[in-house]
């Protein structure tokens, strides 16, 4: 019987856990919510382009494996 006041003490961590995150995520208001936040990428992406043995920059998406990243 000493699982039943182990599994209570965790169960009302939990749900305090619960309260005090959603109480947050409220007081933050209508400044972002979690699915517009989902859309935001993470990261801007940098173009990483192939440069020619010449050392003129070739187009996107046509480089060769010969090309050499400068």
């Amino acid at each position: 019987m000493t699982v039943v006041p182990l599994t209570l003490t965790i169960s009302l961590c939990l749900v305090f856990t619960f309260i005090v995150f959603f109480l947050r995520e409220h007081a933050r208001g209508n400044l972002s919510s979690s699915e517009r936040d989902s859309l935001l990428p993470l990261s801007e992406e940098k173009a990483v382009f192939a440069r020619r043995s010449d050392g003129a920059a070739a187009a996107p998406g046509l480089a060769s494996p010969r090309n050499e990243l400068r």
